[in-house]
This record gives C-alpha cells, structure tokens and sequence, in this order.
C-alpha cells in the first residue's frame, strides 16, 4: 500500500478523537479511540467473514453485510454460523452488536452507552478466554467522557460517527496495523514522560529487531520475548525482518513472548497484536511482574531474541533472596535497590538461547557505575557476554531527553572483544525532539555487521583494552569523536610576527615624517 494511503487512514483516525482531546489529556483518551477502533475491525471483519461463508464474495459495503447477517441469524443457518465465526475469531457478535448496528441506533437515537459496555464484557467472555479483561480501561462511566450520562453518551457517539466513515478493508492487509501504531507514537508524543510507560520509538525498535534477527531472517518458529513489552511495538518489528520463503510462511510461525506490569498497557499490547493479525497461537503475553517471580517458567524459557526498553534506573525489592535466583546468583551481587537497570538485563539474558542475541536500551550510567553494577558488568565481561555497546543521540525518547545505549549480548561470543559505536551525533532534530532516520540507522548497522574500527565512530576493543580500562566501557574511553587542533608551524608565525614588525616600522617611519613636515614633534 502507498504511503499516501497509509498517511490517509493515520490521519482519519487521528481525528477522529478530535472531540476528546478538547476535554481530556491523550492518557485518558487513547483508551477510548484504540477500544473503539479494535471493536470496528473485529465488527467489519466479522461481517466479511459472513458474507465470504454464505456467498463466497466480498460485500459492496458494510451495510450489505449487515443485511446479509440479519438474515442470515434469522434462518436456520444461525448456529452453523456462529460455530464458524468462534472458530475462526474466538468470539462472535450477535447482528444487534455490531459496529454498524450502533451507527444505525445513533442515527435513531437510540443508542445507550450501556448497550456498547455489554457488547465488550461478551466479547470478553468468549471462549477460550483470549479477549478477557481486554477493555477494562474503557470506562464508560468515568466523569472525563461528561458531567452527565447523556454528555458521554454524546461524545463517544460522535467518534463512533467519525469511525463509521472508514473502511478499513480499502486501506489493505497490514494497513490497520501501521495506523494502530501511529496513533499509539502519536498518543505517547502528547502524553510525554508517561509515553516510557507504553512505547518505544520506531527507529530504535526497528534497530534492535535488525540485530538479534541478523542471520536468522529465515528461521522457522523464531521465538522472541520482551520482559517490559509495553504496547508490544519493539515485538512487532521483528516480523518485519523475518522472511517467509516460497516453502514456509515463517512470519506466521513467529512465537511472541511479553510481559507487562500495568494492566492497561498489557491490554494496549493484546490489541496490537490482534490488529497486526498476529494469531492466538503466537501470543503468549503475561500480566506480572518481570523482577518478580520469573517467568517463563515452563518451556521454553528460552528465546532466539530477547529485546528490551525498561524503566530506567528504576526501584525494586532487591530482596536478598534475590540471590539464590538463577537468573542473578551467578554475579554474586545484586544491582542497587534504587537502579534496576542491571536486575532487567539479567533476567532478559537468562531467558537468551546460547545461540540468542539480546538488545536492550539503557541509560549510560550502566557502563560506568562503580560497586554493584560493576561488579556485574565484569562478569559479564569476563564470560564474553557482551557484544556490542551502541550510543543513542539524546532527546530520542518521549519519556526521557538523557542519552542511551543499546547493548548488545551473546552466549557463544568466544572471542571476548566487544564493538563500539558512537551515534550519538547522527540525528536529525525536529523542534525540542531528536529523530533517527533510515540513513542513520543504516550506517549503525553497516557498522555493526563490518566490525571494525571506524575513525570517529566505531571501535573494536579486545578483552585485554577493556581489562585495561577497568571494565568501564564509557563509550569515549574507545571512541574518540574529538576533532583535532590543526598544527601549528613555529616557524611560519614567526615569519609572520617579523614581517608584521617590519610593516609596522615603516608605517611609523612614515607618520613621523608627516608630523616634522607640520612642524610637531616625533609622535611615535
């Protein structure tokens, strides 16, 4: 599809909240506009699915589906129809809950709130429990939406309206997924630091699905988790980088493992997935605590990719029990109560496949901080676990404007020598935020495969450099990005300096002939 097009439905659905964001904050709101979008493509692709089943064709338009469903409940077909609508969605509508059934009731005026609320506790009761919980953060009687009753009902009415007037089916196969996406980049850009909360930038997700698929692009069932998953997005960009061949829809075998503390954005994460047409069986996705009981527990455990964008340098238990753990009993310390940037990487890198390649962002305290954290850093070091140290320009992130790194980790890397890079100065700033684009991200990954020292911006520093350094990997003690001071030739100032001596004598020898012909005294 053209970008002009997706462009099209990115926006249509961006304003389509226009009426919200007059009276609430992109945190309150998103929850309405992305339940209301995942309920409409669940509604229209509901209808296809019945008129596909009942006259093996595509409808002409929504409304045709929907007469064509009414009809069709009404017959003897009804519990066929229903089987085959579970069986393929896990959930199905009655013709009185779909999307274009409410538009219809509105135009009536006949539509209550109340109706909407009990079409998604159904849906969250369906079967097989995949949708459970799923709209728990669309609250209908929360006082945001209106003072009173009526006013709620008023104004999700009108996003309804403004939904209703896209087909989504016109904007093609992946398109609803990319525009999920832009509107949850888009809420994270208003909703500032609590965007860390949800969303990782494109650019940077993009770069990391690169890496740890790098070799790997045509894996059958590549597997992948993320212990802070957010909206799912750093997840979802592995697809994009594995490759289905002539044999294989290997895209359609990816196994998506995620964890998330907060529930809403657990959610968040569900229908991303869903709307990027990822199935049941490729989902595994856990509400928990990811520095709390481990988890995964049962196999697998491990994964060809773990990927990361935690909370920085956040709090934690740092439970002395801690200790016995698996996943950080091998370090002998455990990171700072107050900084648990290094209880994160420890937990991803556990669940790493010894033929696994991790990436996970981090502030870059974690390459230098001294007691704890390096005492952690140099075991890793010592057992060639990191691979590569990669700087971010700062003001990146919506959530924060510090400078971060990716670090880069495998079990099997014999060698022991780790890589450096210094993008910290290739970006391109957009009024107070920084933004990588595809040339600065290819030149990070030209980089990255080459492996070798690049003047200015990339180095490769053995195992014994580092042991010289002290196990600090601050990227500046390797790269050295300062420009040279053009040297000085002595001779040629003094040169300089003398001829200037011997203009200045004449220009005085000439002035004080002035001064005599005037008759004054030598001035000079």
């Amino acid at each position: 599809m053209s970008e002009i097009r997706q462009d099209d439905l990115n926006t249509r659905l961006w304003s389509a909240a226009d009426e919200m964001r007059t009276t609430m904050s992109a945190d309150d709101y998103k929850d309405y506009l992305l339940g209301l979008v995942f309920y409409k493509n669940l509604s229209d692709e509901i209808l296809y699915e019945v008129v596909d089943l009942i006259e093996n064709r595509k409808p002409e338009s929504l409304d045709e589906a929907q007469k064509i469903f009414e009809e069709a409940y009404a017959s003897d077909d009804k519990e066929d129809l229903i089987e085959e609508l579970i069986n393929k969605f896990g959930c199905y509508l009655s013709p009185e809950s779909t999307f274009v059934n409410l538009v219809r009731e509105i135009s009536e005026r006949s539509f209550m709130l109340s109706k909407l609320a009990q079409i998604f506790r159904d849906i969250e009761q369906s079967q097989g429990h995949f949708y459970e919980g799923l709209f728990e953060d669309f609250d209908i009687n929360s006082k945001k939406l209106g003072k009173t009753p009526a006013e709620a009902n008023r104004l999700i009415s009108t996003v309804i309206l403004k939904l209703a007037e896209i087909d989504f089916h016109h904007y093609g196969y992946d398109a609803l997924g990319d525009a999920y996406e832009y509107l949850i980049s888009r809420f994270a850009s208003e909703s500032g630091k609590k965007a860390g909360e949800f969303y990782t930038p494109r650019a940077v997700s993009s770069l990391i699905a690169q890496i740890v698929t790098k070799g790997k692009e045509e894996k059958n069932a590549f597997s992948v988790y993320d212990p802070t998953m957010g909206s799912g997005s750093l997840l979802l960009q592995i697809k994009k980088y594995i490759r289905d061949t002539p044999q294989l829809n290997l895209t359609g075998k990816i196994q998506y493992f995620g964890q998330e503390l907060k529930n809403q954005t657990y959610n968040l994460a569900r229908m991303n997935m869903i709307l990027h047409r990822v199935s049941s069986s490729q989902q595994h996705l856990r509400y928990g605590d990811t520095l709390g009981v481990d988890w995964p527990s049962d196999e697998p455990t491990t994964f060809d990719a773990v990927v990361m964008n935690p909370p920085y340098s956040q709090n934690y238990s740092a439970d002395p029990g801690l200790l016995t753990d698996p996943r950080f009993a091998p370090y002998g310390k455990l990171p700072p109560k107050s900084k648990a940037d290094f209880a994160f990487l420890l937990h991803g890198f556990y669940h790493l496949k010894d033929s696994g390649t991790m990436g996970i962002v981090l502030p870059h305290g974690v390459l230098f901080r001294g007691g704890a954290e390096e005492v952690i850093r140099k075991k890793l070091l010592e057992n060639s676990s990191i691979y590569a140290v990669i700087g971010l320009p700062s003001g990146i992130f919506y959530s924060t404007s510090i400078p971060t790194c990716i670090l880069v980790l495998k079990k099997n890397h014999i060698a022991g020598d780790v890589l450096f890079i210094d993008a910290s100065k290739d970006y391109k700033k957009v009024g107070p935020r920084n933004y990588l684009l595809d040339e600065h991200l290819e030149k990070i990954l030209a980089a990255y495969t080459e492996r070798k020292n690049i003047d200015k911006y990339a180095h490769l520093a053995t195992k014994e450099e580092i042991e010289q350094n002290e196990y600090n990997l601050n990227i500046p003690r390797y790269v050295d990005t300062m420009e040279k001071e053009a040297e000085i030739d002595l001779q040629e100032v003094f040169d300089e300096l003398r001829a200037i001596s011997t203009e200045q004598e004449k220009v005085t020898s000439t002035l004080n002939g002035f001064f005599e012909e005037l008759g004054l005294p030598n001035r000079l």
